[in-house]
């Protein structure tokens, strides 16, 4: 059964975004793809959606307060109603110390991500209120509960993603609005796939899948199926919450 309203994607072309769309597919009538500069892949996406759900690339660069704003007014004109606004977009870095991370570099990811999702946030708010609910997803990471040494340029911007989701939870949860988290661990999939190959060697990556209770990485689709309950009325009474989907890596 399909919900009868929009989800927007934000970093629908990367590969957990694209995952994300994939899985809410399933259950929405309509989809808009967020894409900051791949807008051959956005298309690429939306033709692979099914019939029974429509689709709209729509240019989102989280960099642009504007973009931002019109890419949600836009879903929002076509739609009608946004049922659920989907946070999968992120920075392709590598996995620096802390000691070697730049300001330049902190900046950059802070702006894109952390910054980026509050200019979402803002923008998603009175549509939500207007319309009497609506739901965050937002995906963040499992290094904020087993850090991995050289993962700081990634997980501190996340904590601070997922400090502002349970913000949101307790804040705006008297309007119907609902917050949560997926926290993903070793995913083979987008940034996570370009890290199995090229980060470390063959050997280490084993003994990292060794570690991991269900002895295996995860894929797109492992945290896709969590973002679409997260977003769906099955999740009607969670907010403020972060699943962890790491296959019991964080244990």
């Amino acid at each position: 059964m399909t919900t009868k309203s929009a989800a927007f994607v934000v970093g629908a072309t990367g590969g957990l975004g694209r995952a994300c769309a994939l899985a809410l597919a399933r259950e929405w009538d309509a989809i808009a793809l967020g894409y900051r500069s791949s807008s051959a892949r956005a298309d690429a996406l939306a033709a692979q959606l099914p019939a029974t759900c429509e689709s709209l690339p729509v240019h989102c660069d989280l960099n642009d307060a504007t973009s931002v704003n019109t890419a949600i007014t836009t879903t929002k004109d076509r739609f009608g109603a946004i049922g659920t606004v989907v946070f999968a977009s992120g920075v392709a870095i590598g996995q620096p110390f802390v000691s070697r991370i730049t300001e330049e570099e902190w900046r950059e990811v802070i702006e894109a991500e952390v910054i980026g999702l509050t200019r979402v946030v803002s923008t998603t708010l009175p549509v939500f209120r207007e319309q009497g609910g609506g739901n965050f997803v937002i995906v963040v990471s499992v290094a904020n509960y087993a850090y991995p040494p050289g993962d700081a340029l990634s997980s501190v911007p996340k904590a601070a993603m997922e400090s502002l989701g349970r913000a949101i939870a307790k804040e705006e949860g008297r309007f119907g609005i609902r917050a949560n988290m997926v926290a993903p661990g070793i995913i083979d999939a987008g940034l996570g796939s370009a890290f199995l190959k090229e980060l470390y060697t063959p050997e280490v990556w084993e003994m990292q899948r060794k570690r991991i209770a269900l002895q295996r990485f995860g894929d797109g689709e492992d945290i896709g199926d969590a973002v679409a309950f997260l977003a769906s009325p099955r999740a009607a009474y969670i907010t403020g919450q972060t699943i962890i989907v790491d296959g019991g890596f964080s244990l």
